[in-house]
């Protein structure tokens, strides 16, 4: 944690939350490319976790390939959760 987190307390608790949601979006992508197991309960929360954090892009884009469609509207958030962080 060098430079990035250092300075302002409060900015510092902003950058981790979002480098934490950006993570959980991340996740849920690669557990959804791999086809890691659904009933998992590690798979589930972060699965909840992610399309709670990706509502307000949800069915953003509409492509025909679900592989592609997931990462499109999960990896959106992720960058921007990112960046605006």
């Amino acid at each position: 944690m060098s430079r990035r987190y250092g300075g302002n307390p409060a900015a510092t608790i902003i950058l981790i939350v979002a480098d934490i949601a950006a993570l959980i979006l991340i996740l849920w992508i690669a557990f959804y490319l791999f086809e890691a197991n659904s009933a998992n309960d590690l798979v589930s929360w972060v699965h909840d976790a992610a399309n709670w954090l990706a509502g307000w892009s949800r069915d953003l884009f509409t492509v025909d390939n679900d592989n592609w469609r997931t990462v499109l509207n999960f990896g959106l958030p992720a960058v921007i959760y990112l960046l605006v962080g």
